[in-house]
């Protein structure tokens, strides 16, 4: 008797539990810090901005000298010229300061009037206000962005573009980050040919192009990971059984695209199991039944499907979490968006679904027609998935819920 099928949640649940992040760590160029995990969180030991400073080009002024009836009506001297950079004098009561984004406020200012609503007189020696600012109008205050001592960033988190510049704009030159993932890639099935090797009008029958090596490899690179491509290993258990074993010797996890299923030419299960243990086998979803999990030495093993649809579903869900939990990250859950349906699903089937949709000219999802495990034109076509309750059907206007592939790519 067949063992039930295992639901996604805790497929995904008992893959974090084993993602102990052990990697060692490394301290790298923030430069060259990108997509890498941060291992140590990030305290300023500044407050930024460090002053008050300005956010227009135009003058300082103090708003009494405008609101209250100043020396010349709101016509006065420019006392001074502030670039970004330079240091500022205390503004004379009377007068005003010709300032730039970026320079900071001289003491007793507490206003700055745009350029566009002043006119300067006599070559810039004097300046007509010709709007009354609000005390504090567009003065950026010391500290507004990090006070001292505050932590920016946390330990966890995934640096992107901005993160890097909020690193850069306390100090930092070179950050803590978990050493990249080790992973080893490689197919299996002997009617794989490489593209390149054979062309369209040779291939023999049965023959199909090995399209999983190159997303999976892609996917990979884009979450960091130092990738071995091994290759199309044959089918048979031997040559399985050697690939593996070779594999489990210098990398963190070894990632295999079809075989995993239950057929004699299938040889993935029996070979993990020789050499070390399968966990988990048969995942409650679709597409993407056949999954496995595993360890062989200290290496962690996932198995795909061979189907492509199938191998890059399975991945986003399943295999991303992991890499990105091995690494320390904090957040590792795609999000989710509620979205109004543009579609009728009417066979509800008894796995959790990921269809893939696009996003409409209305801004309602359009299904892909085909939903095929084999059809890899629908996610190139998609711009992410449906996740689709067990048992349920979609109306056009349900409201349902949409994980995007930017996200799962990222």
């Amino acid at each position: 008797m067949r063992a039930p099928l295992k639901p996604l949640d805790d497929a995904l649940a008992e893959l974090l539990a084993r993602a102990v992040p052990v990697l060692g760590v490394e301290t790298v160029d923030s430069f060259d810090a990108d997509g890498r995990v941060l291992r140590e969180g990030a305290t300023s030991p500044l407050q930024v901005p460090p002053a008050d400073n300005s956010s227009m080009d135009g003058y300082a002024v103090r708003v009494a000298d405008l609101a209250g009836g100043g020396a010349t009506a709101a016509e006065l001297p420019v006392s001074q010229r502030i670039p970004a950079g330079s240091a500022a004098q205390p503004l004379a009561a009377g007068t005003a300061a010709r300032i730039f984004t970026g320079a900071p406020v001289p003491a007793g200012a507490d206003a700055i009037v745009m350029q566009e609503d002043c006119e300067p007189l006599e070559g810039g020696e004097r300046v007509r206000i010709n709007a009354v600012p609000a005390p504090g109008q567009w003065i950026r205050r010391a500290g507004e962005d990090i006070t001292l001592g505050a932590q920016v960033l946390s330990a966890g988190t995934r640096l992107g573009p901005a993160s890097l510049g909020l690193a850069a704009s306390i100090g930092l030159a070179r950050l803590t980050v978990s050493r990249r993932p080790r992973v080893a890639l490689f197919s299996t099935g002997d009617e794989l040919v490489m593209p390149g090797d054979v062309p369209p009008e040779r291939m023999p029958p049965g023959a199909i192009y090995n399209s999983n090596r190159f997303f999976l490899r892609a996917m990979l690179r884009r979450l960091g990971c130092d990738v071995t491509d091994l290759g199309i290993v044959p089918d048979r258990r031997d040559a399985t059984i050697e690939a593996l074993r070779s594999a489990s010797a210098a990398h963190d996890l070894i990632l295999t695209s079809g075989g995993v299923s239950v057929g004699e030419e299938d040889h993935i299960k029996p070979a993990v199991e020789t050499l070390g243990e399968l966990h988990l086998w048969q995942i409650a979803m679709k597409p993407g039944k056949p999954f496995a999990y595993g360890r062989i030495g200290d290496a962690h093993f996932m198995g795909l499907p061979g189907n492509p649809v199938s191998s890059f579903v399975t991945f986003s869900l399943l295999v991303r979490p992991f890499l990105l939990a091995l690494q320390g990250t904090a957040d590792v859950a795609p999000r989710a968006m509620a979205v109004t349906a543009g579609f009728d699903w009417l066979r509800a089937d008894k796995r959790r679904e990921f269809l893939r949709v696009r996003w409409g000219a209305d801004g309602r999802l359009e299904r892909f027609g085909n939903q095929s495990s084999g059809v890899l034109t629908s996610a190139a076509w998609g711009d992410g998935v449906v996740d689709n309750p067990a048992g349920q059907t979609i109306a056009r206007g349900d409201t349902v819920r949409f994980i995007s592939f930017a996200d799962l790519l990222s």
